[in-house]
């Protein structure tokens, strides 16, 4: 069994950033793609970023140059550092780990607004 727990979202002016925290748990027994999603009211589950075993990460356009997605020490876990936010970003933000199935955490809100 695998288990994903989030940590870091909140509510957070524009310009602002957040840091966001997930720790993978159970049986992985190697290093996989771990990476972000979000869901914004009303719109489809959209990926934001990931980062593969060999470290390269992707990332959604409309995030390039202000996210950064990166792996703990520990490599089960990885980190999503949201620079200069927008209420655009609002969304729940779920962490993922693809093994042979997609596990997904529970997901965590994430609020811009002034």
């Amino acid at each position: 069994q695998v288990q994903l727990v989030e940590s870091g979202g909140g509510l957070v002016q524009p310009g602002g950033s957040l840091r966001l925290s997930c720790a993978a748990s159970g049986s992985i027994f190697s290093i996989y793609t771990m990476g972000w999603y979000r869901q914004a009211p009303g719109k489809q589950r959209e990926l934001v970023a990931n980062i593969t075993s060999g470290d390269n990460t992707n990332y959604a356009d409309s995030v390039k140059g202000r996210f950064t997605i990166s792996r703990g020490n520990t490599k089960n876990t990885v980190y999503l550092q949201m620079n200069r936010l927008t209420p655009e970003d609002t969304a729940v933000y779920y962490c993922y780990l693809q093994l042979a199935l997609k596990y997904w955490g529970q997901g965590t809100q994430v609020t811009v607004s002034s």
